[in-house]
């Protein structure tokens, strides 16, 4: 098989997976539809930052309305919301009176809303692979973590 050949396989592969992907979020996002959408949520962002237009991404698409907030110092952001060092991912989101730190999948957020535990925020350490805006698998089970007054408890896993 030539290169062409390959690439072309890659590529349609490629295709095929995003576009499978989509209708399967599409579709579960669906059956998680809460009226919590009609909050909006603004992301802290660096104006660097990528995956987090990615996450962004998810978030209009599921129907939540979202405000970007671009900084340089994203210390401040994660200082002001009491998130310890070993919780913080990239951007840091705010919704209603709760923050949630990182790529957590949307039904965790909707969780979040529906449930309104007495915490803080939410928060899904580090970028892992597989969790929206980040590319590649998921390859293990995501722990999500609550926050309340920069103490640490597991909230769910999914």
């Amino acid at each position: 098989m030539n290169i062409k050949k390959i690439l072309g396989l890659g590529f349609l592969t490629l295709a095929v997976f995003i576009i499978g992907k989509s209708i399967f979020t599409k579709n579960e996002k669906v059956e998680g539809t809460s009226s919590s959408r009609s909050e909006k949520i603004t992301i802290h962002k660096s104006p660097t930052c990528g995956c987090c237009v990615g996450y962004t991404g998810f978030l209009k698409r599921d129907g939540y309305e979202v405000e970007t907030n671009e900084t340089t110092d994203m210390d401040s952001v994660k200082k002001e919301h009491n998130i310890p060092i070993n919780m913080q991912s990239c951007h840091t989101s705010i919704i209603g009176k709760y923050f949630v730190e990182g790529h957590i999948p949307l039904e965790v957020v909707d969780k979040l809303l529906a449930e309104k535990p007495d915490l803080d925020g939410i928060a899904l350490p580090g970028m892992p692979a597989g969790s929206p805006g980040m590319p590649g698998a998921k390859t293990e089970e995501f722990i999500i973590y609550g926050l309340k007054d920069g103490e640490v408890s597991e909230f769910t896993r999914i």
